[in-house]
């Protein structure tokens, strides 16, 4: 059974475009990235040059139940972040979004809310799974990330909990995820707030 059944053409709009993640990416990624946005996350790059980020994205590319995307500025051309589909469930028609991150230049703008838009409307609003549309999309961050966690919550995620203990870091660390989650019955109103906020905002 086919995980997720995408429509590429579904993931763009005027500001972002998602694309299937490629090691062609690593130059534009290691431009956009730096030691700071990677900090909470468990899966990074080894090495700061492109050797180390064409690694990292040969990694998420391997990961199982994984679809990684590159994020792509539509106005520039060049990738400016990381976002994917992963723990997807056909069984159970639910999937996460995550291993997410943009280049700092875009952070607190229209970046975020419209590729959550576009993941989320096009999980819950066609079949991406052969049972049909899902029914549950669940995000996770590491709980002491304050923004990751505000980031999720304006988007109109709910939070669930913490899971404790939960992954092994790259440090040692035994990290803390904090659990938030959409199901189809929230989205028209979630899909309305974010839809709201890129009216009011600036296209890039």
């Amino acid at each position: 059974m086919q995980p997720v059944l995408l429509n590429p053409d579904l993931l763009a709009d005027e500001r972002v475009r998602l694309t299937p993640l490629e090691p062609g990416h690593a130059s534009d990624l290691l431009c956009a990235g730096d030691e700071e946005t990677y900090r909470f996350m468990p899966t990074r790059p080894a090495s700061l040059d492109v050797t180390g980020v064409r690694e990292y994205i040969e990694r998420l590319r391997g990961l199982p139940a994984t679809l990684p995307f590159a994020v792509v500025h539509e106005s520039s051309g060049r990738a400016i972040g990381v976002t994917s589909y992963l723990e997807i469930r056909p069984e159970h028609r639910g999937l996460e979004i995550g291993h997410t991150w943009i280049g700092r230049a875009f952070r607190g703008g229209p970046i975020n809310p419209a590729m959550k838009l576009l993941l989320l409307r096009h999980a819950f609003e066609h079949e991406v799974f052969e049972a049909g549309h899902a029914i549950r999309v669940q995000l996770k961050t590491d709980d002491r990330n304050e923004r990751s966690k505000r980031a999720i919550l304006k988007i109109g995620a709910r939070f669930e909990g913490v899971l404790r203990h939960h992954v092994i870091m790259p440090d040692g660390h035994y990290r803390a995820s904090a659990l938030f989650s959409i199901t189809d019955a929230e989205w028209p109103e979630v899909r309305a707030g974010l839809e709201a906020r890129l009216d009011s905002g600036p296209v890039s």
